[in-house]
């Protein structure tokens, strides 16, 4: 059969002219965490606990909305879409209660994704299990099934959840991801992968409760994929499904649930260990450790005593859940601690009785560093693709493993699949916690994860052109293991990266100047170059305001802002503006401040920059279709130089071009110089693409950019040959 889109033995995409694809795109979109009806973002606390009566319906955005968006995005030269879901979407009215309301609008939005061209890969999101634990994802029914109450958390801190925080603005930044190793998160994630080893008394509806959820969110995701099937909009534009957005272990493979796990790297604000999480979940206060996050990782500032009220983080004994329409076994008793009912500690006397009680699986495999993914996560995986192609049997099926972590080994362990794709995710994690971009210093964190450096302060780079390199070395890691777990016939897909662009205390929102996150993204997306890797980028949130950003915990990191387009703000607008200067030592780049929409001899119909964020990093020359396949490729963002490198294909005869995005925010007019090693080139400047038809070999290109008709940069480059107009 011939598909849309192939998969190669060697791990590359194809087209049906057999030319290599790379994907570059965007998650779609960051507010799809959150209902549209009524609005509830994180900061908002009216209706937030009304959850079983919300629809996603309306998310991303609106239909009638959907042209200026999508034609945006289109303008940016992007071929490819991530479409952020959430199981809560589909399912939070009550288990096996599917919203077909939301369905029928995801697949209107799908159409029009299709109309404008994109690629596609459907991602049923979460973050922290779900907006009731701090994060989003699972319905709050789930919470319930779990007998936890989620209306406690604000005292006993089992999820810190900036809805229910006092002061939203001052909501303790990235606190979000240190809910991960609280209560409500760890316990959901234990019961969701290996309820039936570690929680064996805890019988719903007949099966224990790590099949109930496993089920539940299997069966909605299916439903929306039948959904889908049955309209006739996908012929091959979906590429597939992903699973689980950044699978967590909840309590898997700790070795002392007396102590902090040594995987918690970042701390901030309370962080219990995970026994004080289960003592101050049965009621007790706990004081407990106040942390910062700085410049050298997480220091103690303090102590807080918790949970002062002594609210027990589980529904009452009496608490009628006859809504959701369950049966709860006998042997699961209400209003005690699950964990407590399974012998990990005596609720009565506080003691801890088995502190390695989550060590090992039933069958005696130890679960420590990722091994719990090789055993839970791996059943899952199967469970998951079977269940999706029976609905789509030519679906792509993308693998999210746990983030940052060795991937299980899928190629030891007999879990690969034909026509999958590896996607990891990567943050700059200093950047992203501290919100500052840091030009002298930065850390090989992947290195001192895999246990490279004898000393942390080994991993310690110095100077820009150091750090570049680093996030690259660190991408191309990430890379390598997928090739080694995987095999080399499947594709590496860096399904998130981005940077928050409320750096330095927002000051760019006040000044216009983006310099420091066009340096930040920039060496990200170097990153990615110098990796090869398909990618895409976090996130597109339509909500976005410079006050509350993503409208999500505070996080910022939409590439696109409704107060830098002048709306929702009584600020005047200010965007960059590209200039180069260059000094008898150095060039670099410079952005001035501008009190326009608009770059004259930049804009026109065919773009839309209106609102967009550090554009000149990410609007870039960039390969999308190419005879043969890249080597490497590089956008010198200083001199607006494209270089790339490819073994070509033959394809002269075919009439077959390379084609790549030439934005004319970097190439105003089509003004530029080409140099090719063969063949012809055409410019279309209505598309914004470059088509090359070359001989085969190794042949490269280098895409130079003029302003005002000086040369940016024109180096020549072995035997390639400046053509400086179209030739034939």
């Amino acid at each position: 059969m011939v598909y849309s889109v192939e998969i190669d033995s060697d791990g590359n995409f194809r087209d049906r002219n057999d030319r290599v694809i790379t994907l570059r795109g965007i998650n779609l979109a960051g507010d799809s965490k959150l209902p549209a009806t009524p609005s509830v973002p994180s900061h908002i606390s009216d209706n937030f606990f009304d959850g079983d009566n919300v629809s996603f319906a309306g998310r991303p955005f609106s239909l009638e909305d959907a042209d200026i968006h999508l034609g945006r995005i289109k303008s940016w030269g992007f071929n490819v879409v991530r479409y952020v879901f959430t199981w809560e979407a589909l399912e939070h009215s009550g288990p096996g209660i599917y919203d077909d309301k939301f369905v029928q609008s995801t697949i209107l939005l799908l159409q029009k994704i299709k109309e404008y061209g994109f690629f596609c890969y459907m991602d049923p999101h979460q973050d922290v299990w779900s907006r009731f634990s701090g994060g989003s994802g699972a319905p709050m029914w789930t919470l319930y099934a779990a007998g936890l109450d989620p209306t406690s958390f604000a005292y006993n801190e089992a999820a810190i959840v900036q809805n229910t925080w006092p002061e939203p603005l001052s909501f303790p930044r990235m606190t979000w991801a240190t809910n991960y190793e609280r209560l409500a998160c760890l316990t959901m994630n234990t019961l969701f992968w290996a309820g039936r080893d570690f929680a064996p008394n805890a019988i719903i509806d007949g099966v224990n409760i790590q099949e109930y959820l496993q089920n539940h969110f299997i069966d909605a995701v299916k439903y929306l994929a039948q959904a889908i099937a049955s309209s006739g909009i996908n012929d091959g534009f979906i590429l597939g499904w992903e699973t689980m957005n950044e699978p967590n272990r909840g309590f898997l493979g700790f070795s002392d649930l007396s102590v902090n796990p040594e995987h918690q790297k970042l701390r901030s604000y309370t962080c219990p260990s995970p026994f004080e999480s289960l003592l101050i979940g049965t009621g007790r206060a706990v004081e407990i450790p106040v942390y910062e996050f700085g410049a050298l990782g997480a220091s103690k500032v303090g102590t807080k005593l918790v949970n002062e009220t002594h609210r027990s983080a589980w529904i009452p004994a009496d608490y009628d859940e006859s809504r959701y329409g369950w049966n709860r076994s006998p042997s699961w008793k209400k209003g005690k601690c699950i964990w407590a009912q399974h012998g990990v500690f005596d609720d009565t006397s506080g003691q801890l009785l088995q502190p390695d009680y989550f060590l090992q699986s039933s069958a005696g495999l130890d679960l420590s560093e990722e091994g719990w993914a090789d055993v839970y996560y791996l059943e899952h995986w199967h469970k998951y693709v079977d269940a999706m192609r029976s609905i789509d049997p030519d679906a792509i099926m993308f693998a999210q493993t746990p983030v940052l972590a060795i991937p299980p080994d899928f190629l030891e362990l007999g879990a690969v699949k034909p026509r999958m794709v590896f996607t990891p995710h990567f943050y700059d994690g200093l950047t992203l916690v501290r919100k500052h971009w840091s030009s002298y210093w930065n850390v090989d964190v992947v290195g001192v994860l895999r246990g490279r450096y004898w000393s942390p302060a080994f991993a310690l780079r110095f100077g820009e052109r150091s750090i570049r390199n680093c996030l690259r070395d660190q991408l191309k890691c990430l890379k390598q293991e997928g090739v080694e777990k995987f095999g080399k016939g499947v594709p590496c897909l860096m399904s998130e990266i981005g940077i928050p662009f409320d750096m330095n205390d927002k000051t760019a929102y006040e000044t216009g100047d983006y310099d420091t996150q066009i340096r930040a993204l920039d060496a990200n997306i170097f990153a990615l170059e110098g990796s090869k890797l398909h990618h895409t980028y976090w996130t597109y949130a339509a909500c976005n305001t410079h006050k509350w950003g993503d409208h999500w915990n505070g996080e910022d990191l939409s590439f696109y802002s409704n107060s830098d387009a002048g709306l929702h703000s009584t600020d005047s607008t200010q965007m960059s503006q590209f200039t180069l200067a260059s000094s008898s030592s150095s060039s670099h780049l410079s952005l001035m401040s501008s009190k326009r929409y608009s770059r004259p001899g930049v804009y026109s119909l065919r773009t839309d920059y209106v609102g967009s964020r550090a554009v000149e990093a990410f609007v870039r020359a960039f390969p999308l279709l190419t005879s043969g396949v890249p080597e490497e490729y590089n956008f010198d963002i200083m001199k607006a130089a494209f270089t790339m490198t490819i073994a070509a294909d033959d394809n002269l005869g075919k009439g077959i071009a390379t084609e790549i995005h030439v934005p004319d925010l970097h190439y105003p007019n089509g003004d530029l110089q080409v140099q090719i090693t063969s063949g012809r080139w055409e410019l279309d400047k209505e598309s914004q693409i470059l088509y090359w038809w070359h001989r085969s070999g190794v042949q490269a290109i280098k895409i130079i950019g003029l302003r005002g008709g000086q040369i940016i940069s024109a180096h020549s480059q072995g035997n390639m040959k400046t053509i400086c107009s179209p030739c034939s």
